[in-house]
């Protein structure tokens, strides 16, 4: 089967054997902004051609490819949902060269009741056997990054931090903006806006700290970039796992964010264990599995 992970920004195509292997991969910038006039099909074949003609004949697409935006809106699938409840919830997409579904996504509810909802995450998440077998924190970090709660081998609820949005904004369109320089992305500067995390006041009043550290010399240009990344990071670590003191977190996604997560999970009182973004890959191949071919 073909696996696709279609986001906003990226594409990512697996080509996953019986046996669950990955036998080949792809990758480009055609996240679905960057599809023109909506021909998602067209751009499908022209990615996953080769292996069509190979005699693949089923694709799982998951991801932002099933949105409003994307080809063919999904309707989220309600916590808790494992594998086989995601597999029965799939949409059919139609598509001259093979037999497409979209998963779904999921929603769910925070702590205290508010509305949560994602599309991709899901698949990544039930790829990390870890997870279905032992229940426990998954944290998928990135634009919008997820703090998700396993049990029984079904995903129970999730939290939802715009973390790396958050650092965007505030890095090119704030007042901060106008103190920052390219410099280190890492290093002594992020571990002192990580340790400022930790210190009363909360993140708002963090924030403008950068500000007037940079005016009084005590922070340079340079440095406050990484500075930022560290505060912002720490906070949405701390707040995370104050609910799971001490708790082993699966960390899913690009190895330079999972390796910058796992630092600060550590700092944080946490245990971290890393898992690449071919999650999602073993995900897909586990829904697809479940799945009705017809």
């Amino acid at each position: 089967m073909i696996g696709v992970d279609w986001g906003t920004t990226s594409f990512r195509a697996f080509r996953v054997g019986r046996d669950g292997s990955i036998r080949d991969r792809r990758a480009s910038p055609r996240g679905i902004l960057a599809v023109p006039d909506g021909r998602f099909g067209d751009t499908l074949r022209e990615e996953i051609g080769p292996w069509l003609a190979l005699g693949e004949d089923k694709v799982l697409l998951s991801g932002m490819i099933g949105s409003r935006q994307g080809w063919k809106e999904a309707p989220y699938l309600p916590c808790p949902a494992g594998p086989a409840d995601i597999a029965g919830a799939l949409v059919d997409i139609g598509f001259d060269w093979a037999k497409v579904k979209l998963v779904p996504g999921l929603s769910g509810v925070d702590e205290t009741g508010v509305a949560e909802v994602m599309r991709g995450e899901e698949a990544q998440v039930v790829g990390v056997p870890a997870l279905l077998r032992d229940g426990g924190l998954a944290c998928l970090p990135g634009t919008h990054s997820k703090w998700v709660r396993v049990a029984g081998g079904r995903i129970t609820g999730f939290t939802t931090h715009m973390t790396g949005e958050m650092f965007s904004v505030l890095r090119g369109h704030t007042i901060l903006a106008r103190m920052m320089r390219d410099g280190p992305s890492d290093g002594a500067p992020f571990d002192a806006g990580l340790a400022r995390s930790a210190e009363p006041g909360g993140l708002l009043h963090h924030l403008f700290g950068i500000r007037a550290l940079t005016l009084a010399n005590r922070l340079p240009e340079t440095d406050a970039p990484a500075y930022l990344s560290g505060l912002l990071i720490g906070h949405e670590v701390r707040a995370a796992l104050a609910r799971h003191p001490g708790s082993v977190v699966q960390v899913i996604g690009a190895p330079e964010l999972t390796a910058l997560y796992a630092r600060v999970i550590t700092a944080c009182g946490g245990y971290a264990e890393r898992h690449d973004g071919e999650a999602a890959a073993h995900g897909l191949a586990l829904i697809a599995g479940h799945a009705d071919w017809g």
